[in-house]
């Protein structure tokens, strides 16, 4: 799948009305998966029992981590703390990289 150098954001579209996901790596140590969020929409708070690398690779959109905001725009990164309550939405169409770290 990605053998050759691949422009990340390019292995998703945006979709209408809708949050899409791509999972590109699943192991054991973990995943990532690209998403694509259309304006308006998101992720709702949830818990992740993993530590999770998001990296915005377009567009904007609020991240909230343990109740506090933070607006993530392309070429950002943050980290969302296994078991802290966290979600995202998109203020603008938005696409990120998800890497998820499962512990030993």
């Amino acid at each position: 799948m990605l053998e050759n150098p691949t422009e990340v954001k390019n292995l998703i579209e945006y979709q209408a009305g809708v949050v899409a996901s791509r999972t590109v790596i699943e192991k054991k140590a973990g995943t990532v998966t690209i998403f694509s969020f259309d304006e308006g929409q998101g992720l709702s708070e949830h818990v992740a029992p993993y530590d999770a690398l998001v990296y915005a690779l377009d567009g904007e959109a609020k991240v909230v981590i343990s109740g506090k905001e933070y607006m993530l725009t392309m070429g950002q990164m943050i980290k969302m703390p296994a078991g802290a309550p966290h979600s995202v939405k998109a203020v603008k169409k938005y696409k990120m990289l998800l890497i998820m770290i499962r512990e030993k």
